[in-house]
């Protein structure tokens, strides 16, 4: 079964309530910068040469890869040009993905991080591949269909997927895809995720990993297409977020994030994302 590919959407928020679906398919490929969402995502290349950045570590997909995405974490897909590029892409919200499960059933367990053999990346075999292939071709059908039951056909088909992904992943063995040695932006990257409460700097990085500040700043730019001071800054607002949104007051996290005064948080919070952490912290708490 073949589904119609859409033009490329910039747009890295969801709309509906409960999950998106996207089928892209192109030959130049848009590089988007490094980001997070506050919902699930799960990325199935079909065609394309790319390599997935994920909290530092680096993946080099083949056609067939899923990649799970949890809130928050920071990604970024890097494409090769001058290939064909497809995938589809799932979004799917928390809430709405945690009430799907039954007694017995969390479907949000594919995304845990406590668990032994929590991974970013599956690589199932050509049978669940085509099986998973399918279920998803299927879900955009229905999905942008607009037929009569199209919206529950297509819940019921994410229901069956999630399901069938949970299956995968706890039926992984110890032979996990192999992945590439880290490189000193992913090092860099991995460093920065442990210690964003403190003062970063790109001397002191420079220092830590033994290069110049002048290399490293020109490899991490070129690399995940922003400054370092930007992705620090990045990293902080993160948990900013994480905090307020567990009931954690914006006078009391800005310290706790790294944020020198209160003052610098705000500008930072308002930029990124248009709106005050007071107003932001009312909104998830009302």
């Amino acid at each position: 079964m073949a589904t119609k590919a859409q033009s490329f959407d910039y747009r890295q928020s969801m709309m509906n309530k409960q999950f998106e679906v996207f089928h892209y398919r192109d030959r130049k490929g848009e590089n988007i910068s490094i980001h997070h969402h506050d919902f699930f995502e799960i990325y199935f290349l079909l065609e394309g040469n790319v390599d997935f950045l994920v909290e530092g570590k680096t993946h080099h997909l083949e056609p067939g890869d899923l990649l799970l995405i949890s809130p928050q974490e920071l990604h970024q897909a890097q494409i090769r040009p001058n290939a064909m590029y497809e995938r589809i892409v799932l979004w799917i919200d928390r809430n709405y993905l945690a009430g799907l499960g039954g007694d017995f059933s969390d479907l949000t367990g594919c995304f845990d991080h406590d668990s032994p053999m929590h991974t970013n990346l599956l690589r199932p075999d050509k049978i669940r591949r085509a099986a998973l292939q399918d279920l998803l071709e299927k879900l955009t059908i229905e999905f942008y269909g607009g037929k009569p039951g199209g919206d529950l056909y297509a819940q019921g088909l994410l229901l069956q997927f999630m399901v069938e992904v949970n299956r995968l992943v706890r039926n992984i063995t110890t032979q996990q895809p192999r992945q590439e040695e880290p490189d000193l932006v992913s090092q860099v990257l991995t460093y920065i995720g442990s210690h964003f409460q403190e003062n970063i700097t790109l001397e002191n990085l420079a220092a830590e990993f033994y290069v110049s500040k002048y290399y490293l700043s020109h490899e991490f730019s070129k690399r995940v297409g922003i400054s370092i001071y930007r992705y620090v800054i990045f990293r902080r607002l993160m948990q900013a977020k994480e905090l307020m949104e567990a009931g954690n007051a914006p006078g009391a996290v800005y310290q706790t994030c790294g944020f020198g005064d209160y003052a610098n948080f705000y500008r930072a919070f308002k930029s990124e994302y248009g709106i005050s952490p007071k107003a932001y912290f009312a909104e998830v708490n009302s």
